[in-house]
């Protein structure tokens, strides 16, 4: 096929170039680009297929592809060498895309959608998802796919107080915030955070000025469509005169829906509190139920009654949405900025490590903790780094928590995603390794869902934490603020703990999670092109409240981790021993190692500095193998005295191992206090004998004496000697000398 002109666009960015060209690569896509900013590059494509009959949802799917040759590293694995499932990371970037891209396409969409960015090259300094959601806006920018955009996504961070325009990753580490901003013309469409405690006042200052940096992407984002975009796709439009027919007849139902809709309103939907879930569902079922009655009578066709009970929902999310912003009431009685009831379960699980139940309303969440030994880590194999994860939560959501019946598949999209929002919620507050040098995993399991059960998640893992043990510097909690929005009138109010059909049109699902001192994890998604400046400030302040409510609950049941670990947890022994020393423990192929690990059940791990971990349920396990590595490692001294047992006999003295894998000689002259004839005369090899170190020569050997253990032992003439200078072969020959032995006085 011919070759398409490329055309290449560019502009400096926070230090680096960040460049989109077209035209270049996969040309058969609706939209593609490639982006580049510093050496990290991907490919960014968007497809449209067909309309897939009877959903009633956009089948948009956005995937990240990683790939290992982009940053020049072959995957670990021994039999595996290709690239398989997504990894984690990877998930979590695909659904950062999807969360930004996604509220910008019409929801009456029908034909599918894939959003495909893969990573060709990384430079190790800049993370490709930014550059990606950037990507992909594009590429949906200049395909012929509906997209309102453009969208554009920057990270900020901060070090010594100062901001950071998309900074590296040594210096999100070493920083206090990780803050991925996507939006455009001032309004949030998508928020992802992990900080410090940082205040709620720095947060919004931060999103404030990551607007700022937004405007030049988008702006070039709007000069590549301009330039090369094609005419997007007319989807809705009927195509022939029977499509025509159709959708005027269509059209004519879904109004006298509406309309009937309009008789209904209060006297059927709200009139009372809907207290539970079970009753808001309860309602709009009998509402829809009213709906095809009266459509029938009308004699409206099956396909379109169908078609029109969405007019249900519809009249539901504007009722809902009505009653906030005129009359402050929410469908549950509750007011705007009121918390579900809490109730807190500790340690309900007996053979745990640490358990509790934490539910807000109908949101349900059991989160249990393992503690395991420093061995235990996560070995991540990702396309930047090989790193190692030592606290790692699991987020787990059965379809039976929503009252559904479904085959349990393992974790989706979601459940890994929500798992990390927890994870990170939890992160600063955690023990370092130097002091808690325990491998932690999490889990928590949703039995009931209604708003936001991430943020129940965040509050159990708290509450088991400090039931297990785990010495957190301060609680965490979480909480999911909504919205209500009239886009015509400009008007809206935040609510606080966002539930079922709070979570419409027009809303949003504004995550925070925090301890009292300040912020450490935000999500925000929204149903709209964007929130203001002014509703993110609003729902910062509401959490705020939200979070010191729930934990002066958290802190009522539990006041502070608990002062011991459970029974059923593992100890750890640390033990700092001689770096050199190390192959001594390990011994040649790992015998040694494996010995004590065999024989006395535990675990141990050596760090590189000389620290020794030793891991076990068994406390005599425990002592036996700690008594074995200091043993190994000990540094003998002259004078100290030990118990040993013989393990070889020479003509001139026997040799005996006084600690595991160490020998000394027990030269002939100091097996007893009298003149010995003969070795046999005293020991045998196998005997257990207490010996004296009285010497440790030039070369490191180590000379024991069994007679100078006697605290009356008096030093003869002959002790002035080295003995280590005696010759083998003789009752006292000194080796390397021709001198007659001497005899004992």
């Amino acid at each position: 096929m011919p070759k398409s002109s490329s055309a290449e666009f560019s502009i400096e960015w926070g230090g680096r170039q960040l460049t989109i060209r077209t035209g270049q690569l996969a040309q058969q896509a609706n939209g593609s680009c490639t982006i580049q900013y510093g050496d990290t590059v991907a490919l960014c494509t968007a497809t449209m297929g067909a309309v897939r009959e009877g959903l009633d949802f956009f089948p948009l799917q956005v995937d990240f592809e990683e790939r290992m040759y982009a940053a020049g590293r072959i995957k670990g694995s021994r039999f595996i060498k290709r690239e398989g499932r997504p990894t984690d990371e990877a998930i979590l970037s695909g659904r950062l895309i999807d969360r930004a891209i996604r509220p910008l396409f019409s929801d009456t969409i029908r034909n599918e959608v894939a959003v495909v960015t893969t990573v060709f090259s990384h430079d190790q300094e800049n993370d490709a998802d930014v550059p990606g959601l950037i990507g992909s806006a594009c590429a949906l920018a200049i395909s012929d796919i509906p997209f309102e955009g453009p969208v554009a996504a920057v990270r900020i961070g901060r070090l010594n107080g100062e901001w950071l325009l998309n900074p590296t990753y040594e210096q999100i580490i070493t920083g206090d915030l990780d803050l991925v901003v996507a939006g455009r013309d001032g309004k949030t469409i998508m928020l992802e955070a992990g900080a410090k405690e940082i205040s709620d006042e720095d947060m919004a200052a931060a999103v404030a000025w990551a607007h700022e940096q937004l405007k030049p992407v988008n702006e070039l984002i709007l000069k590549v469509q301009a330039e090369v975009g094609k005419k997007k796709a007319d989807l809705v439009s009927p195509k022939t005169e029977e499509e025509k027919i159709e959708h005027e007849e269509l059209e004519k139902v879904l109004q006298v829906a509406r309309d009937f809709m309009k008789t209904r309103e209060m006297a059927t939907l709200f009139a009372n509190p809907l207290k539970s879930k079970n009753d808001r569902k309860a309602a709009v079922t009998k509402l829809k139920a009213e709906l095809e009655e009266y459509l029938t009578e009308q004699n409206v066709s099956k396909e379109n009654r169908r078609a029109a009970l969405d007019i249900a929902d519809e009249f539901a999310d504007q009722e809902t949405t009505r009653m906030i912003l005129e009359e402050s009431r929410r469908a549950d009685g509750r007011a705007l900025d009121e918390i579900r009831e809490l109730n807190i379960d500790i340690g309900i699980m007996p053979r745990t490590h640490g358990s509790a139940v934490f539910q807000r309303g109908a949101t349900q969440v059991l989160s249990s903790i393992t503690l395991g030994a420093p061995g235990m880590e996560q070995t991540l194999d990702t396309m930047e780094f090989q790193v190692k994860k030592r606290y790692f939560h699991h987020y787990n959501f059965p379809s039976y928590s929503v009252g559904e019946t479904k085959s349990n598949r393992g974790p989706g999209r979601r459940e890994i995603g929500h798992g990390a929002l927890a994870e990170r919620a939890l992160m600063p507050v955690l023990p370092n390794r130097e002091s808690f040098p325990y491998t932690i995993r999490v889990v928590s399991e949703v039995l009931g869902s209604n708003g936001s059960s991430s943020m129940g998640a965040t509050c159990g893992s708290t509450l088991a934490l400090m039931d297990a043990g785990v010495p957190i510097s301060a609680p965490v909690a979480g909480i999911a603020m909504g919205l209500a929005s009239d886009k015509a009138e400009k008007n809206f109010k935040v609510i606080t703990d966002l539930q079922d059909l709070e979570d419409g049109q027009g809303g949003m699902d504004f995550k925070v999670a925090g301890t009292r001192r300040g912020i450490t994890a935000v999500q925000m998604d929204t149903k709209t092109h964007g929130i203001p400046m002014e509703v993110v400030r609003d729902a910062f302040t509401g959490a705020r409240s939200a979070i010191n409510r729930i934990i002066d609950k958290i802190e009522t049941a539990l006041p502070a981790p608990r002062a011991e670990l459970s029974r059923w947890a593992p100890r750890i022994e640390t033990i700092k021993i001689n770096p050199e020393r190390i192959r001594d423990v390990i011994g040649p192929g790992g015998k040694i190692i494996n010995k004590i690990i065999a024989e006395c059940k535990v675990e141990i791990d050596i760090e590189e500095d000389g620290m020794v971990n030793i891991t076990a349920t068994d406390p005599d396990g425990m002592k036996r193998a700690k008594q074995w590595v200091e043993q190994l490692t000990h540094e003998v001294t002259v004078g100290e005295i030990f118990d040993g047992h013989v393990t070889r006999l020479m003509e001139f003295g026997a040799f005996v191992e006084f600690l595991p894998g160490q020998e000394g000689l027990v030269h002939i002259s100091e097996l007893a206090p009298h003149r010995v004839e003969q070795v046999t005369d005293v020991v045998k090899v196998g005997d257990a004998v207490k010996v004296k170190v009285y010497e440790i020569d030039h070369m490191g050997r180590i000379n024991l004496s069994i007679r100078r253990v006697d605290p009356n032992f008096k030093p003869m003439e002959q002790d002035r000697f080295p003995s280590r200078d005696r010759k083998p072969g003789g009752g006292g020959h000194r080796f390397g000398s021709s001198r007659p032995p001497r005899r004992d006085a």
